[in-house]
């Protein structure tokens, strides 16, 4: 069962006042540990996720900051080559 799966009425059912019979508290429990486990295999991937773009973010800020010196030495080089010209 899939998180998509699971819609409004399972959860209200699952979470509510537990069911008159035996089978109905064991299929209960059994709906709501699937729950939890998809709720926490969903967290073990957003924080992977997130520490991935952590991981890239820093990789663009690393490669930003090169352009950003060689941009300055483009025009330093430019300019010298301007003033040499004249």
């Amino acid at each position: 069962m899939s998180w998509a799966a699971v819609d409004d009425a399972d959860i209200a059912g699952s979470w509510g006042a537990p069911a008159s019979s035996t089978g109905d508290i064991v299929k209960d429990a059994i709906r709501k540990e699937q729950v939890v486990k998809e709720i926490l295999t969903a967290q073990e991937n957003l924080r992977a996720l997130l520490v991935r773009v952590q991981s890239v973010q820093a990789d663009v800020d690393k490669l930003a900051s090169g352009n950003e010196t060689l941009q300055m030495y483009i025009d330093n080089l430019t300019m010298q080559m301007a003033k040499r010209r004249q």
